[in-house]
């Protein structure tokens, strides 16, 4: 049995799919970066009957090895409360997610020693992705911290092609890092990844349905304000 045909997605939908998740929240944000006191407040129960939420765990046969929340529509609201600083001219955040259809992606997890097969990471994103797209949404929107040990910052601009747009000091995790605030055109993402051939581009859309690749496809011009150089400085496992 290969290594992709012994890794899966789901959805969390019950209390179960919770406790996997939470699983892996104990061992990363609790134990090893201590970034909560309780995981179960990170994914609350009631994110399991909130449509503006979805959660997705990955598992390695039956080990769940990696976490990721999509939060649909974040309100205004945090963005204000966090102080953001903009690093890129003539983009406000604020103006950006009031105006277009922004999905915040985070609570990203990975156990330790999975970290270091791409596949696990790729397969979440694809999962969420998908009904991401699926739901309409044309952006993600996520916070990463700067100088933290374990970064997807190269993954996030690299691969995905994520751009650096403002930071802040502050956050909902205990960490003392300052956070960078990235944006992803998941059009542009799509287009560059599916012309560029890339094994990326393969294993993220692999079980997307007809529906998803559609909406991908339809022309649409880049939005405004979201290119640009990104950070220079490695930044970490996002909130």
């Amino acid at each position: 049995m290969t290594l992709r045909q012994r890794i899966h997605v789901v959805r969390a939908a019950n209390a179960d799919d919770r406790l996997h998740a939470l699983q892996v929240l104990k061992a990363t944000y609790r134990e090893e970066k201590n970034w909560v006191k309780d995981e179960a407040k990170v994914f609350p129960p009631e994110d399991l009957r909130d449509g503006q939420v979805s959660w997705f765990v990955v598992f390695m046969d039956d080990q769940p090895v990696g976490v990721l929340r999509v939060l649909y529509d974040p309100p205004l609201e945090a963005y204000r409360e966090y102080g953001l600083k903009q690093i890129q001219p003539g983009l406000d955040v604020e103006d950006f997610v009031r105006s277009h259809r922004i999905a915040e992606i985070g609570r990203f997890a990975v156990l330790p020693e999975y970290r270091k097969y791409s596949v696990v990471v790729v397969q979440l994103m694809g999962a969420a992705s998908q009904e991401t797209v699926s739901r309409g949404f044309s952006h993600y929107i996520t916070d990463i911290f700067e100088g933290e040990r374990h970064s997807p910052y190269h993954f996030h601009t690299r691969v995905m092609g994520f751009h650096a747009v403002a930071t802040h000091d502050v956050g909902e995790l205990n960490c003392p890092n300052r956070r960078i605030t990235m944006i992803l055109d998941l059009k542009e993402a799509y287009q560059r990844l599916r012309n560029s051939q890339s094994w990326a581009f393969r294993m993220l859309t692999q079980d997307w349905n007809e529906e998803a690749h559609k909406r991908m496809q339809q022309s649409n011009g880049v939005a405004q304000g979201t290119g640009g150089e990104g950070c220079a400085s490695e930044s970490s496992c996002g909130q």
